[in-house]
């Protein structure tokens, strides 16, 4: 901000032009540097400006596989809700470079986003999106549909698709509830946007496919907040005991998977107490019953 001689204090420009209810539309307008998808470095100077690694793709990949990456995200809707829960390791290569990373975050009040990929990344996206749904209900005086939500999550996906391309992707898991239908809902995405809603229950990252195939069997319509909530820890454990880039319940060290549920009275990340209570049932299960529980065949379908 700068002054003139009778010391009144002039604006810049882009506070001054009209409201504008998207967040990340006015940080283009007066400091598009912030954006994720418009970041000229990476911590040492390794990138060059408009987001280019030296060489190119391939000369950065060395630089990019070593990067923290997080991994599985698994989601599942409930009786008048949907669960969201995260492993907690992230990967750097061949190593682990974390045992206790979150990837499980508050959107706002009704709705939150899981994140796979590259981990510095995908923070920054949970933040400026974040502010994005805060800066529109504060402008507007309501808050965006959950489908306005979702959408606007793809516009910012899209905006760092030149990092991904060259191997800074980041792919969240976004979920909410529903107001007008009393119900939760799953979007998933691509590098390129999206997005796509899931039905009944989805997982993204390293460990995806061994998630859903355990939820596949463990999944009925209609349960409980707490069913639903043992159920993905279970395909968690699923995912740990077949993808090395996934964490599993660590009982040494007390750490537990992130686990989030979003009702109709809102966001609220369960309590580590009680995600080890849900970590213990099920490796205490897996004692007796190594593959985990057997799946009851219905007749009645």
């Amino acid at each position: 901000m700068g002054g003139n001689f009778d010391g009144a204090v002039r604006q810049p420009a882009a506070f001054m032009t009209a409201r504008i209810p998207s967040f990340t539309d006015f940080l283009t307008t007066y400091a598009p540097d912030l954006l994720p998808g418009f970041r000229g470095s990476l911590p040492g100077g390794l990138m060059l400006p408009g987001g280019t690694l030296p060489g190119g793709p391939a000369g950065g990949g060395e630089l990019v596989k070593n990067l923290p990456h997080a991994t599985t995200i698994v989601a599942a809707t409930c009786e008048h809700g949907v669960v969201l829960a995260g492993d907690r390791r992230s990967t750097a290569g061949n190593m682990i470079a974390k045992r206790d990373v979150e990837k499980v975050f508050r959107s706002d009040e009704f709705s939150a986003m899981g994140i796979a990929g590259v981990a510095s990344v995908g923070l920054e996206f949970v933040r400026l999106f974040q502010v994005e749904l805060e800066h529109y209900e504060k402008m507007e005086g309501r808050s965006l549909s959950l489908d306005g939500k979702a959408n606007r999550l793809a516009t910012m996906i899209r905006g760092n698709i030149a990092g991904a391309m060259q191997g800074l992707a980041v792919v969240p898991l976004f979920v909410g509830y529903e107001e007008e239908s009393g119900t939760g809902r799953i979007f998933s995405y691509d590098v390129a946007g999206g997005p796509y809603e899931e039905h009944r229950f989805h997982s993204i990252g390293s460990g995806s496919v061994f998630a859903n195939s355990s939820l596949k069997k463990l999944y009925h319509d209609d349960m409980q907040v707490q069913d639903t909530v043992l159920a993905c820890v279970q395909a968690l454990y699923d995912a740990a005991d077949d993808d090395s880039a996934t964490g599993g319940p660590d009982l040494t060290r007390r750490i537990f998977p992130v686990i989030a549920t979003i009702t109709e009275d809102g966001f609220r990340r369960v309590p580590d107490a009680e995600s080890g209570e849900y970590a213990e049932q099920v490796v205490a299960g897996r004692m007796r019953l190594p593959d985990g529980p057997l799946a009851p065949l219905r007749t009645d379908r």
